[in-house]
Formats: C-alpha cells, structure tokens, sequence
C-alpha cells in the first residue's frame, strides 16, 4: 500500500476517534448540566455554569497531565501547538 493511501487511513481514523470522543463529551456534557442543575435551583443557573466550567477545566487538566505522564513513561511527547 502507498505511503498516501496510508497517510489517508491514518488521518481517517484520528478524524473517525475525535468524532466519536466529540458525541461522548456532548452526552456527558448534557448529564454533568443536569446534575448540577439538581444541586443548583432556579435563580442560580449563572453560579452553576461556573461550578460545572470549573469542575470540567479541572478534569481536563489533570487528564491532560496523566496522559502526557504515560506517553512520556514510553518516550512519547505531545505535540505542541
């Protein structure tokens, strides 16, 4: 197989993962807001966004350091950007 066609899968097969980690986030997005929703009642909406946006960034720092952790254990750097 030439190099492009397997460029071509490569890259189909990153684009195919994020899609479906994109529908994921989407779905527990929609559990997390309503979760808190249950904690935080009419009037309190504003307070409760922030509450979710912090647990979110959070969450997704300290995934963020253990991913890059186990890649560097293996001598994989993320890129950049």
């Amino acid at each position: 197989m030439g190099e492009f066609k397997l460029e071509v899968l490569k890259t189909m097969g990153t684009l195919i993962t994020t899609a479906f980690g994109l529908i994921a986030a989407l779905a527990w997005n929609e559990a997390i807001k309503a979760l808190i929703t249950q904690f935080f009642k009419a009037g309190n909406e504003l307070t409760g966004l922030f509450v979710y946006a912090l647990i979110v960034t959070i969450l997704a720092v300290i995934a963020t350091i253990l991913i890059a952790r186990s890649l560097a254990h293996y001598g994989i750097e993320l890129p950049e950007e």
